[in-house]
């Protein structure tokens, strides 16, 4: 049955070999690195044929900072606040990733109240970067009071884990054996208040974008990304999920104590739009924060007094050998491939596997016959973080 938002497919010109022969030149466009639709730092070249993006190139190595080579000469704690700085909305889901493979080569038993905490403050997290891409993505668009919505709801999980951690953004919270910091119970309140207020919250969002038809003939049938190109270039997290794929690493390979809780993976219908476009690539980000406002009360309900930090050496040394972790962070897989000496301080190697990059990588096969406002949207659909891209 069609659906009553099906606005239809709209025709767009395409641009091949033989159009591009008969124009006397494609005019070279640079968005970025300053424009706003670019999200930081990165610079795309884009050629256009009048309103028609031909090509899309992105270029990287505006922002790079050495992080993984740096840290061969840090100690493993040492390495913490780095990757803190890889994803920088999402920095609980990049220590733990970190931490997990460390403690696998380790062989620390994490106490079992540190792992509720530590799925929580991974979801609470979760939210708070789906806030940003949510009003970020509406701002790069034209409106801009969304975007003071989601923030004001952000900046409340933010005090949350300043609380709890001391800082605002780069926690250095999830450390090898437990977390630094146990919640209080009031603290814990909070976040309790804070799920009700943000499932009302969430509703209030959908009345007012999900469902608007300026917002959805800006995203719909826009910057579609299919199945078989996912696969074909790896991605993963909302932007796969997106394409209708159901593939999520909390239900398909359960990690921590994901295998407790009851939630679902959020895909992409095509009850609006097509599969695999800009608007059900934001809809599965939307659909996430309420399953994890789910996951969150049922923390809150398994939570029981205990130590929130393992048995650990105060000098880590870990054997020789190499582990490959991967956890399912908010704009994807993170991929963390560490390597070390037999009894070294340092990691031999840290290598990062960055969804983001991953997504930048795709930009060049869903740009051309785009009109240039719909690349505009196609990629803050893809919700890159650039020093998570370009570390």
């Amino acid at each position: 049955m069609q659906s009553r938002w099906d606005i239809g497919t709209p025709e767009r010109p395409t641009i091949n070999s033989e159009t591009e022969k008969l124009k006397t030149e494609l005019l070279t466009l640079n968005m970025g690195p300053q424009h706003p639709a670019t999200h930081g730092v990165l610079r795309i070249e884009i050629k256009t044929d009048s309103e028609i993006v031909a090509h899309a190139i992105p270029h990287l190595g505006y922002l790079h900072r050495c992080m993984e080579k740096h840290s061969e000469h840090l100690d493993y704690r040492g390495v913490i606040p780095f990757v803190d700085r890889l994803d920088y909305l999402a920095a609980m889901s990049m220590e733990w990733t970190y931490v997990a493979a460390v403690e696998k080569m380790l062989g620390t038993e994490v106490p079992r109240r540190a792992e509720l905490l530590r799925v929580m403050t991974a979801e609470l997290q979760r939210i708070a970067s789906h806030l940003v891409a949510f009003g970020t993505y509406i701002l790069d668009l034209g409106p801009q009071t969304v975007f003071l919505y989601a923030f004001e709801m952000r900046e409340k999980i933010l005090r949350m884990f300043e609380e709890v951690s001391g800082a605002r953004m780069l926690y250095n919270y999830i450390w090898v054996g437990g977390v630094w910091n146990d919640w209080t119970d009031e603290q814990l309140k909070n976040v309790a208040n804070f799920c009700d207020e943000m499932e009302l919250e969430a509703k209030k969002y959908y009345d007012l974008n999900s469902s608007n038809q300026v917002f959805i003939k800006r995203t719909a049938h826009v910057g579609v990304m299919t199945t078989q190109d996912c696969f074909d270039f790896g991605a993963t997290g909302p932007v796969l999920r997106g394409s209708g794929f159901n593939w999520d690493l909390r239900k398909n390979q359960p990690y921590s104590l994901y295998n407790e809780f009851d939630f679902d993976v959020c895909v992409g219908t095509g009850e609006i739009g097509q599969v695999g476009d800009c608007y059900n690539r934001y809809i599965v980000r939307m659909n996430e924060v309420i399953e994890s406002i789910k996951i969150i009360r049922q923390v809150l309900t398994k939570l029981e007094p205990g130590s929130v930090m393992g048995k650990v050496p105060k000098i880590i040394k870990l054997p020789k050998g190499e582990v490959y972790m991967k956890h399912e962070c908010p704009r994807g897989e993170l991929g963390i491939h560490l390597v070390s000496e037999d009894g070294g301080k340092t990691p031999y190697r840290l290598k990062v596997k960055s969804p983001c990059f991953t997504h930048i990588s795709m930009i060049p096969r869903v740009a051309p016959g785009q009109m240039i406002a719909d690349f505009v949207a196609t990629v803050g659909s893809t919700d890159i973080v650039l020093g998570e891209v370009d570390r």
